[in-house]
Parts: C-alpha cells; structure tokens; sequence
C-alpha cells in the first residue's frame, strides 16, 4: 500500500472514531440537578391530543404521562445538562419536546406548562429542577 493511500485511510478512520466518540460522549456528560418533565392529572383546559405524538420524537413526555397513575403526576427519566452547553447541541431534552409541542398546539400552553390529553385524562406538564431522589 503506497505511503499516501495509508495516510487516508487513516484519516477517514481517525475522523470516524471521532464522530463515534461525539455521538457517544455527551450522555456521560452531566452538570448541576437534573431535570424531570412532571405531568400532574386534572383540569379540562384546551389541550393537545398526547395519542398524537409519537414516543421516539417526545420520550420525555410520553415517558412522564406512562408513568402518572391516577391522581398521582408521573415523572419522565432525567435530564442532566451538560458543562458549557456542549451537551445540548449533540442530544435530545425536554426543552426541545416543549418547544415543538408549543409550536403545534399554542393554545394548549399555560404559564409555560402545556396541557395534553392522553386516553381522556388532561395532564399538565411542566419542566422541573430537582436533586436525584
């Protein structure tokens, strides 16, 4: 194999390695209290209908109304955010999930909560800040 021709290769390996480790290194990457997104049951306010939105686009959301029983609020996986905003652009958060779900439905929003529907049941669900329990 000529000298030039192994230099590339090895480049295109060292790139791949690389984008590999990025892709795998900001869900280790985890500062401050993490946060939970919270779906309290009640209310009959306008709302977004949640059997509408898929589990791989909303896991956070789909994730806190799976768990709710009841009267009782469920509580989504955490989300830790990551040093110097590095972590942000590389995953997913309940940030995002809200953003889009505001921009669906604008009118199911209420003081920075959004209320859904989900089998009959409205949840208001909110982001929130807390130590590991």
């Amino acid at each position: 194999m000529r000298r030039r021709t192994r230099n590339a290769v090895l480049a295109v390996l060292g790139v791949v390695v690389l984008l590999l480790a990025l892709g795998a290194l900001p869900s280790y990457l985890k500062s401050g209290d993490p946060y939970y997104v919270v779906a309290d049951p009640g209310g009959d306010d306008p709302a977004l209908n949640a059997s509408a939105i898929s589990t791989q686009r909303f896991p956070y959301v789909t994730d806190a109304i799976a768990d709710a029983a009841g009267d009782r609020p469920g509580r989504s996986a955490p989300y830790w955010k990551g040093p110097v905003g590095f972590k942000e652009a590389f995953t997913h958060s309940p940030f995002e999930e809200f953003d889009a779900l505001t921009a669906r439905q604008p009118n199911a929003t209420r003081d920075g909560d959004i209320v859904v529907v989900a089998d009959g049941t409205h949840y208001r669900l909110s982001i929130i800040q807390e130590a590991e329990s």
